[in-house]
């Protein structure tokens, strides 16, 4: 049977993409087929999301004509290679592998249509924040088809290949700032004798709400920082603390390290 997608690999990534594209109505589970070479995980996979999943990439290769990349960078090569004799130039080739350039996906399967994409570790629980680009071949139709993929789990934004590193290092590597963020506020909440469960559910709750708040209003977070600070008030002096401390210079240094670690393992 024909395929509407494939997925090489079915990790973590892998499947929450297929339970959102099956949640979103994008496609359905008899539309989508997967390979993973890890048994236990094969069965998993088939049971929970109700998919085929084979152990070699072969029979994907050959059942549908898009094929998500959701293996290893360092496996990259070795999986297009092994389907090398059935891609045709009308696959459309979407890799998830950090720092693999357009480029070096090229290279490894020129016939095909490649989009690479950045997305994020939130995808799990369908809040993604991706970003992709095009390759050489790639029309404005396939750009479509990745966005509605993207799109079944968060949001998705086109950038030039040029930003991706950019992209990694505020929201690919985003989630762990947020989350060492998360534990802090849970910490000092204990400091000051909250449980570890309430402190951890209302710091988690705090950065939902004011992230959930950026993206309804569209106004700068500066503005809505502003309105929190009462004059003399006990934010103000909090934000004073983190401004003494660095708080905006670390986290702008932190992309920046991600961002250019990510251009050097896409030079490897």
């Amino acid at each position: 049977m024909t395929k509407k997608i494939g997925f090489i690999g079915a990790g973590n990534m892998a499947e929450a993409m297929i339970k959102g594209i099956i949640d979103t109505g994008l496609y359905t589970s008899d539309e989508i087929i997967a390979s993973e070479v890890y048994a236990p995980r094969r069965k998993y996979i088939a049971e929970k999301l109700g998919i085929e999943v084979h152990e070699g990439n072969e029979v994907l290769a050959k059942s549908t004509k898009f094929i998500v990349l959701s293996v290893k960078p360092q496996q990259i090569e070795e999986v297009l290679a092994g389907i090398k004799g059935h891609l045709k130039k009308d696959h459309l080739i979407m890799s998830i592998a950090a720092g693999v350039t357009l480029a070096t996906l090229e290279s490894y399967a020129p016939l095909c249509k490649i989009i690479r994409v950045m997305p994020n570790q939130p995808c799990m629980v369908l809040a993604s924040a991706s970003a992709f680009s095009r390759g050489t071949k790639a029309t404005s139709e396939d750009c479509s088809t990745v966005e509605n993929v993207l799109k079944a789990v968060g949001i998705c934004y086109e950038v030039k290949e040029s930003l991706l590193d950019a992209v990694t290092g505020v929201s690919g590597s985003g989630p762990a700032y947020a989350y060492m963020m998360i534990e802090a506020l849970s910490d000092g909440g204990v400091l000051m004798g909250l449980s570890r469960d309430v402190a951890t559910k209302l710091a988690a709750q705090t950065l939902l709400g004011a992230a959930k708040t950026i993206l309804e209003t569209g106004e700068h977070p500066g503005k809505m920082k502003d309105i929190v600070c009462s004059p003399g008030g006990t934010t103000i002096e909090a934000v004073k603390v983190l401004e003494d401390l660095g708080l905006r210079s670390a986290l702008i240094n932190a992309v920046e390290a991600a961002a250019l670690k990510s251009a050097e393992m896409g030079k490897k």
